[in-house]
Formats: structure tokens, sequence, C-alpha cells
């Protein structure tokens, strides 16, 4: 998961990764919103490291044995920075924790290895929602003519911690290599806000998004909904909601290690049980900050396995090795390709929970955006 502020608003603006939580106790506008990022064409210096440099440092854990070299330094730097466990402490507390992002940026920096970035603008934009106002951060491509097709993205977290800065890299990517504008939404947080708020202001947006897409260079007829983690399992129900209340439906979902179900027993949780950056002690956390009663862990909106699943759009499922929530994300593949939803996937080895936006220094999580790439251009007629 991901906690702390990231510390450098440069690098926050090129760099994230995925559900844990991070940072500021709001999700509000920051430097990051009104950035214009170039493609960098100058020749790499020869004294600038690769990926490949880097290496961990003591053997593999015992939860994870097959860890890939780069993924293993990254939990390393993680667990480096000696923070309390997420479990012991309050939302607010969990939100200043360092954040997988953190030790990305930190080994690359080590490492002398560049950062990624990215032909893209950003502006944010305040947006109305039942009970108060939520912030979107709008990605628009430098290159090509509008209107551009529209991707709505929500951010990992848990529902509690994380914000639109610690997943900047993944809007990023999607922006620049499928060629569309995206719509990153800071949904409000619990406790703070309870469930239902998170999905009824993911809803919210993806409705602003088809009314307002022209304002942003977008084009209301095509619109994906992708996420992570928490952000995964949002985007799975804006595709429900929209068939349920009869609007237009996205044009594709990307889920990436969606919370797909309510069990806490499945394969991959007795596994992964004290896997990192995620654990079986993390996500019960999640649960009762988010949920009022543990009873709604059985709600379709949160148990997706038990949702109505049939007449959906097209949906890809990224999972992870190393991550308690792999099994029900491969569950949730079974269950949409039974209702007749036309469902593609892909699981990577050697990765944990949070490594998708990582491309910049993991190879796997550079194939894996490539994916996600490849799937929403097809979805949406690039």
């Amino acid at each position: 998961m991901k906690n702390k502020c990231l510390r450098n608003a440069a690098l926050s603006a090129t760099f994230m990764i995925a559900l844990s939580a991070c940072s500021s106790n709001s999700n509000t506008t920051n430097s990051a919103d009104t950035t214009a990022m170039k493609t960098d064409t100058t020749m790499a210096d020869a004294s600038e490291g690769k990926p490949t440099d880097v290496k961990p440092i003591g053997p593999t854990p015992e939860w994870g044995p097959g860890l890939k070299p780069q993924m293993q330094a990254v939990i390393e730097k993680l667990s480096s920075y000696k923070d309390r466990p997420i479990p012991d402490l309050t939302a607010v507390e969990a939100r200043k924790n360092h954040t997988p992002t953190d030790a990305v940026m930190d080994l690359m920096k080590d490492n002398n290895i560049p950062m990624p970035v990215f032909n893209v603008d950003t502006v944010g934009k305040e947006i109305p929602v039942t009970g108060g106002n939520i912030h979107l951060r709008v990605y628009t491509p430098r290159t090509g003519t509008g209107p551009f097709p529209v991707i709505v993205y929500y951010h990992g977290g848990g529902f509690v911690i994380a914000n639109i800065d610690v997943y900047d890299a993944s809007a990023k990517v999607l922006a620049d290599k499928v060629g569309a504008v995206v719509v990153s939404v800071a949904y409000r947080l619990a406790p703070e806000h309870k469930f239902p708020i998170a999905h009824n202001d993911s809803f919210a947006a993806y409705q602003w998004v088809l009314k307002n897409a022209a304002s942003i260079k977008g084009d209301p007829k095509m619109v994906a909904v992708a996420g992570e983690s928490a952000g995964g399992n949002l985007a799975m129900n804006i595709a429900i909601m929209a068939r349920d209340k009869g609007i237009a439906a996205p044009k594709h979902v990307l889920a990436v290690y969606p919370v797909a179900g309510s069990d806490m027993n499945t394969a991959s949780y007795q596994k992964n049980a004290s896997a990192k950056p995620l654990d079986k002690p993390m996500m019960q956390w999640f649960v009762k900050n988010y949920l009022n009663t543990m009873a709604e862990g059985k709600d379709p909106r949160i148990n997706l396995l038990g949702a109505n699943l049939k007449g959906l759009p097209s949906v890809t499922i990224i999972t992870a090795e190393y991550d308690p929530l792999q099994s029900e994300g491969m569950m949730l593949v079974d269950k949409l390709k039974a209702a007749g939803v036309q469902v593609d996937s892909k699981n990577y080895d050697g990765v944990t929970h949070e490594f998708f936006g990582m491309g910049a220094l993991v190879p796997e999580a550079m194939e894996a955006e490539m994916y996600a790439v490849d799937q929403l251009k097809k979805a949406l007629g690039k």
C-alpha cells in the first residue's frame, strides 16, 4: 500500500504506484495538476544506470522465493524506511508512511536511472458530488488532434489511503502510450467517508466525463475505465452501474489486481498472508476502515464475485503472483467468462501487488503496462 506524500513534486509528477496508500490527508490539487511534460529526446548519458543494475541486497524472503531482482530490491528499500505497520496506525497516520513509489524513486536515484518523462499536459478540476466536491486531474496528450478517447482512472489504496499523486505514473503511461485523455479521480476516502461514498463519487466522475468530454478534448463515445486494486473494483462497478442505470457503458474495463471478493481464506490469501507490500492484516484493516459493518463485505459492489456480470463491456484483468488478491482476480476472470463477457487476462510471476506503474525499474511492470496499453488501444479503436 502507499502512504506518504511524495517528497519531490517534480518526481511525483512522473512516478507512482498502485493499491496501498499514500500521502496527503486529502485528495486536493497540487503543482502536478498544472505540469506540462515533454518527451525527452536527448541521448542517454553514458553514466546513466539501467534497471538491470539494481540488485537485491539480501536473500529472497520466505514468502517470495521467486521474486524478480528489481521487485525484491523495491521491497527491501521499502522495508529500510522502518515505518510502523499500517494495521497499527490510524488512517491519518498510515497516509504518512513511505510508499512503494518512494522506494522506486529512491532506487532510481541511487542507481542514476533517469525518470520517465511523458508527452502530456495536466490540469486539475473540481466537480460537485453528493455531499461535497471531488478533485479530478486531467492528462491530455500534447501530440495528435482531438477529440481523443478518454480513460477514467481510479487509484488504489484500499479506499482508505493513497491519492492521485501516488498513482500519477499509471495515469501518465496510459495517456501517453494510448493517446487518450486520462481523468484521474480523487474520490473521498474512508474512514472519513464510509462505503459506498467512494463508489458513488467514482460514478459521479464517470457521469461528469460523459457530459463534459468535449470540454477536455475528449470523445464521449469512446470512454474506458481503469483502476488498480481498490480502483480496479471501482472500475468494474462503473460498468455495472452504467448498465443498471441505463447510461452509456464504457468501451472497456481495465482492472489491475482488483478487490473482487470478501473471502480472505482463498489460496492466494493463504500463500501470501505475509507478503509485502500488501498482506492479509492490511486488507483486514482496509475493510474495517471502509465498511460500516462487516456484513457489507457481501455487498456485490465489494464482492464482485457475487455480482450480476452479464451484459458488461470487454474486460482486461492483470494479477500478480505474490498478492493476496491474486485468487479473486483469477476467479473474476472465470465469472466474467461464464457471464458471456469478453475478457482477457495475464498473471505476472515474480512480482507483488503494486508492481504496475513501476515500469521504469521493474521489467515485468513495463510488460504489464504495455499489455494494458494494447488492450485499451484495441477497445478504443486506436
